[in-house]
């Protein structure tokens, strides 16, 4: 609640539906791409075998692990940046 109609407006239910699919777009595509990227990595194309070889297995682990420290790691930068862009205009 705002003081005199000062600070941030609350956002609408439509608004907070299109940042949600918009999350959730986002981490679709994340997905997508980490599953493209380590697979090429670490699956052997000749399908030898119907499951994983535990080498693969470990590659795909720590690349997935990876992708994901990298993904969160860019996105909290980014966060900081847009507040600090947001923030710095009001004060």
């Amino acid at each position: 609640m705002s003081f005199l109609g000062l600070g941030r407006p609350q956002p609408t239910s439509a608004e907070k539906i299109a940042a949600v699919e918009t999350e959730l777009k986002a981490v679709a595509e994340m997905h997508s791409r980490m599953v493209k990227v380590c697979t090429a990595k670490c699956v052997d194309r000749s399908y030898r075998e119907a499951d994983l070889s535990k080498g693969e297995a470990v590659c795909l682990d720590r690349c997935s692990a990876k992708f994901f420290e990298a993904h969160q790691t860019i996105s909290e930068q980014l966060q900081k940046e847009g507040a600090a862009r947001g923030l710095g205009g009001g004060m």
